[in-house]
């Protein structure tokens, strides 16, 4: 099913979806039904920077099992994401930092990966985006460190952060399907 109404693309097209539709295609922005309702049920949008900060205010005002829902969609850091779809390719595109790192480095993350697992029961998560993969390494040394009350509110920053991003590039992917591109003869396609 196309994720915008036939002749509405970008904000407008996901203002125009009915709840369910707008629910399943914010849910690739974060994986929590609770933020993916919320944020359905906030439409319409007049502009993609009210819907970012609505979308971030949402995920910061998520009950702890929803933020364990959402992180549940989420791979370890340097395990690459390996679904067909989108989200396994934003994911992927975010933590392209550590394709091509050291392989110590990687090895690393893997097993600080598993020590944040069991000390907080959840996956390490970070908004990679930009980030080598030692930056990534040395800011989960930094948080295995803090108390849960404390990395529960890093943990929801993250995800706001992330969220933001995926909001955008919904909005981009959509845009750019709507937008005729050249032919071969210099004509618009569409």
């Amino acid at each position: 099913m196309p994720n915008v109404t036939p002749d509405r693309h970008g904000l407008a097209g996901l203002n125009a979806l009915s709840p369910p539709e707008a629910e399943r295609e914010l849910l690739s922005c974060c994986a929590s039904r609770a933020f993916a309702r919320h944020v359905a049920g906030l439409r319409p949008y007049d502009d993609p920077a009210r819907l970012a900060d609505a979308a971030a205010a949402a995920v910061r005002d998520l009950d702890w099992p929803d933020v364990l829902e959402a992180l549940a969609a989420h791979p370890r850091i340097g395990d690459r994401a390996t679904g067909p779809g989108r989200e396994s390719s934003w994911s992927r595109d975010e933590q392209s930092g550590t394709a091509g790192a050291d392989r110590r480095v990687l090895a690393e993350l893997a097993a600080r990966n598993v020590l944040y697992e069991q000390r907080f029961g959840h996956v390490y998560l970070i908004c990679a985006t930009g980030l080598t993969a030692e930056a990534m390494l040395d800011r989960l040394g930094g948080r295995l460190l803090n108390d849960e009350d404390t990395e529960r509110a890093v943990v929801r920053e993250e995800l706001a952060k992330i969220t933001r991003l995926r909001v955008a590039k919904l909005l981009a992917r959509d845009e750019e399907r709507a937008s005729p591109r050249p032919g071969r003869d210099g004509e618009e396609e569409t």
